[in-house]
């Protein structure tokens, strides 16, 4: 933190201590609180993990269906063989070769990618542009499927992939400032939950968790306690 801050951060700091850590819907109350943005901010968990991002075998990612939606519009890209199937199901843009050669053309307006698994072999061919955006199909974020009606309905709903990145840290996005306490407390559950679970069976032990935040857009982060979570904190 600054010597000087900000007057959002000072007002901030008339709420609560953010020092301390709090319960998941005690942090989420001390959020709602916070003053407000002139737009709706989005609300986003930070956890910092004790793996080795350097390690292949200790790679943390995963996804969540969030109970109460992301509260964004998502635009869904199907690469598949049969693109009508696909569009009536509701995705924003389907088709195969088409979407490929519109892709490699530089077109990356849509917020997720899925694919079938007979149509991987092609999506291969747009990997350097779409894996650095980390919007490349892949399976083990679910965004692989031969179900692509029940896939796209999920990520419609609120379904949000995360990844670790190389410094250790997972951000997820859990929904909107307008959102009420109750929504963001069961989506923040619903997320946690959902990393908990993704602990790489390559973590040789210690803490797994070492720290969670939850924040909007334009507020300073309110600690999240982590005893709830010791069978994955502990040393």
């Amino acid at each position: 933190m600054s010597k000087n801050p900000s007057k959002r951060y000072r007002a901030a700091l008339q709420v609560a201590d953010l020092k301390a850590k709090y319960e998941v819907p005690q942090a989420v109350d001390i959020l709602k609180k916070m003053p407000a943005a002139k737009f709706d901010e989005t609300v986003e968990i930070s956890a910092f993990l004790g793996v080795d991002p350097k390690q292949s075998d200790q790679m943390v990612r995963g996804t969540v269906s969030l109970p109460n939606g992301s509260g964004k519009k998502i635009k869904v890209l199907a690469f598949t063989e049969n693109p009508a199937a696909a569009l009536a199901a509701g995705a924003d843009y389907a088709g195969l070769a088409d979407l490929i050669a519109k892709v490699n053309g530089g077109f990356l307006d849509f917020d997720v990618a899925i694919s079938t698994t007979s149509a991987m072999k092609d999506v291969r061919q747009v990997a350097r542009v779409l894996g650095p955006k980390g919007l490349m199909p892949n399976p083990k974020s679910g965004t692989v499927s031969d179900d692509l009606a029940r896939t796209i309905k999920e990520v419609k709903a609120g379904r949000v992939e995360f990844k670790m990145d190389k410094t250790g840290s997972v951000v997820i996005v859990i929904g909107k400032k307008s959102f009420s306490s109750q929504q963001l407390a069961e989506n923040a559950q619903a997320a946690l939950a959902a990393l908990v679970k993704a602990q790489p069976a390559g973590f040789a032990g210690g803490r797994f968790i070492r720290s969670i935040t939850i924040s909007a857009s334009m507020s300073p982060g309110v600690g999240v306690d982590l005893k709830p979570f010791s069978a994955v904190v502990a040393a």
